[in-house]
């Protein structure tokens, strides 16, 4: 550790006194942010806000409309992607739908032709017109009753018949008496069976209860 000197030497020194560090201080960025703030406030102020009660109509610009698909292809977009897209579309549709009513259209033949084969064919003997005569001629039996008369037929019950409905007034008015079964006769025996009310037979049909009916009312044509 150094001793001061001593006092009367020739090396004595004056006193060292403090001293002061003084920094600079960055003010001047700061007062320039502040001078730069007040400059773009009164910019600001200086900028005329026009009222909005004071804007004319004419002045207004119409917004451009958004460009859709059915206006057409835009700039930036592939010509006729949209149309393309809904001809597809109907393209497919269309064509499913034949698909659909083809598949309809074979199913429902196939049942048509599934329920053909299970219907029993008539024979030909129970259609054709003298298969039935022929039934008739063996013996059987007739709706209208054992000895019935009908238009075609001819021999002396018919000419009985003809008699009969002769006294039978305005049934067989001058009607002949030649043993034909024929459309005259047919229309008068018809119109006795509605005027007395017969049921039983055909109609124009000389049968059983028609038959029974004339022979209580008229004599015998042949006694």
């Amino acid at each position: 550790m150094p001793t001061p000197p001593a006092s009367g030497s020739s090396d004595e020194r004056p006193p060292l006194e403090p001293i002061h560090v003084l920094r600079p201080r960055r003010t001047d960025a700061l007062a320039e942010l502040f001078r730069d703030m007040e400059q773009g406030r009164e910019d600001l102020e200086k900028v005329a806000v026009p009222d909005p009660r004071s804007w004319d109509e004419g002045e207004t610009q119409e917004i451009p409309r958004v460009r859709t698909d059915e206006d057409g292809p835009s700039r930036g977009g592939t010509p006729g992607s949209g149309s393309g897209l809904r001809r597809a579309a109907v393209v497919i549709a269309v064509a499913a739908a034949a698909l659909v009513g083809f598949g309809c259209a074979l199913l429902l033949s196939m049942r048509n032709d599934q329920a053909a084969a299970r219907e029993p064919r008539p024979t030909a003997s129970a259609t054709s017109p003298s298969a039935a005569t022929s039934a008739t001629d063996a013996g059987a039996p007739d709706p209208d009753g054992a000895g019935t008369l009908r238009e075609g037929d001819s021999g002396p019950e018919v000419t009985d018949l003809q008699q009969r409905l002769l006294n039978v007034p305005d049934i067989y008015p001058g009607g002949s008496t030649s043993g034909t079964f024929d459309a005259t006769l047919k229309a008068a025996v018809a119109r006795f069976q509605l005027w007395y009310g017969i049921r039983g037979d055909e109609t124009g049909v000389y049968g059983n209860d028609t038959r029974q009916a004339l022979e209580s009312r008229t004599p015998s044509g042949t006694g």
